[in-house]
């Protein structure tokens, strides 16, 4: 679903090793979750404390409006794929102002996850967990077991760890659609991606045509809407991968976004539940602008030592090396690191290899067999090669540390579970599962995220009220 030109985007063995990485995986999990549920306390109050919210003498600071039409709550999560958080601001785009200045938005952007590629993210976003946990470690990889091979269309239930939301929803007897997601078509525990309900992934279908399926899904009796609902647009991720992120075709692919929520919008209103559906838009990551004369050469390390292209699993911008047996990764790292440091190396400064065990804790990118035990950090922009090239080419990538701005991506809330006019901390896509759980009533699978984080965000209900 990502560009072709991305490098890019789970844990199931036979035997007594499943059961001993299932154990790992387990207790990797739940120290995870401490930490998480920790951390959110404290975030919680920075919410609270900091959050622009409606006013205190409004009943809609205190809980949520009550239904108009709908018999139940239904989420709809909209994913624009690439949207760089400051998109927005390039032109006037009044649908999606429409949502932000009536709704709950990210003041500086949503958190993807480490690393932040199209596939890791969007399965963060309906697991509500790192991709060590779901398994989807990047769009493409290679199982070290069994030598298979992943990549954007594999649909074998194997690949994909945890519970999506669309499975979570099916286990308690609600019904979910997807129009495109990463794992949706994977048929997985309950959820066997029904006809009508579920879309295989076609990128020529138009996007007006996607906007008014799910618009048709409104026409059905009640108990036939269902609960909760993705759509999908490839754009700007596309525009943004050829051109790079300040091209005047960014802008016109944000404002064909805008078009299709005010397409949404209206569809909604002559239904008359545009008020009653929680609309969640979002990205899976952002954008950074690369040109080839930010290259750094593998091969230019040769003096300190010799990485063949058979190690490397993937480039750019995460580095993944996957050495065979009887190399001492650690030398390898050291030596890499010797030489990117020798000031020899052009551009050497911009990359930084670990062993994965000893990359920053707050990436969340260790507890998984599946990623190759060498992995090294790109520069913000910067690009790995095998071999220098001449070109100069410019243009657009994405998977960089989530710690750079320009991966940051956008989140706007708007319904009934969501104040209007709120402006809230920029906070990771692991916590948008249990957000949706909240809204729809139903006990979700253990994830990366926090109840009291959602609780921050999500605005409670009166007891009388769905």
């Amino acid at each position: 679903m990502a560009s072709h030109q991305e490098s890019s985007a789970l844990l199931s063995t036979a035997g007594p090793r499943k059961t001993a990485a299932s154990t790992l995986v387990f207790i990797s999990l739940a120290i995870t979750t401490a930490v998480a549920l920790s951390a959110a306390a404290a975030f919680s109050f920075l919410f609270f404390s900091s959050s622009s919210s409606p006013s205190p003498h409004s009943t809609e600071a205190l809980s949520s409006r009550p239904l108009s039409k709908l018999k139940h709550p239904v989420v709809l999560i909209i994913s624009s794929d690439g949207f760089r958080f400051g998109y927005q601001f390039k032109t006037d785009l009044p649908n999606i102002n429409r949502l932000i200045r009536n709704g709950t938005a990210a003041e500086l952007g949503l958190i993807p996850v480490f690393p932040t590629l199209t596939f890791p993210n969007h399965y963060s976003i309906v697991t509500g967990l790192y991709p060590p946990y779901h398994g989807i470690i990047n769009n493409y990889f290679t199982d070290p077991i069994d030598g298979q091979v992943f990549n954007m269309g594999s649909h074998e239930p194997k690949w994909w760890l945890g519970e999506p939301l669309w499975e979570t929803v099916s286990n308690h007897g609600l019904k979910a659609s997807t129009y495109f997601w990463p794992g949706s078509e994977v048929h997985k525990g309950s959820w066997n991606c029904p006809s009508n309900y579920c879309m295989p992934y076609n990128e020529s279908v138009p996007f007006e045509e996607r906007v008014d399926t799910v618009l048709s899904y409104f026409d059905l009796p009640s108990d036939q809407i269902p609960s909760f609902m993705t759509l999908y647009f490839e754009d700007p991720d596309h525009q943004g991968h050829q051109y790079g992120p300040d091209d005047v075709r960014i802008t016109n692919a944000v404002v064909e976004i805008d078009a299709l929520m005010g397409r949404l919008i209206r569809g909604m209103e002559e239904r008359g539940v545009f008020q009653d559906v929680n609309i969640i838009l979002l990205g899976d990551h952002g954008m950074a602008g690369t040109c080839d004369k930010r290259v750094i050469a593998l091969d230019d390390l040769a003096e300190w030592v010799k990485i063949p292209k058979e190690w490397v699993q993937s480039y750019t911008p995460l580095l993944s090396i996957r050495p065979p047996p009887g190399y001492s990764t650690s030398d390898i790292v050291a030596k890499m690191n010797e030489g990117l440091e020798s000031g020899r190396v052009g551009n050497g400064e911009f990359l930084r290899v670990y062993l994965k065990e000893d990359l920053p804790s707050r990436l969340h990118y260790s507890d998984s067999y599946r990623i190759p035990p060498i992995v090294g950090l790109v520069g913000e922009g910067f690009t790995v090669k095998q071999t220098r090239s001449s070109g100069q080419e410019c243009g657009g990538a994405h998977g960089y540390d989530n710690a750079f701005f320009s991966m940051r991506t956008i989140f706007i809330a708007h319904g009934p579970r969501f104040a209007r006019g709120r402006k809230v901390p920029s906070f990771e896509n692991v916590q948008i599962y249990n957000m949706v759980t909240r809204i729809l009533k139903i006990d979700g699978a253990s994830n990366n995220g926090s109840v009291s984080f959602a609780d921050a965000v999500v605005l409670p209900t009166h007891s009388n009220l769905e």
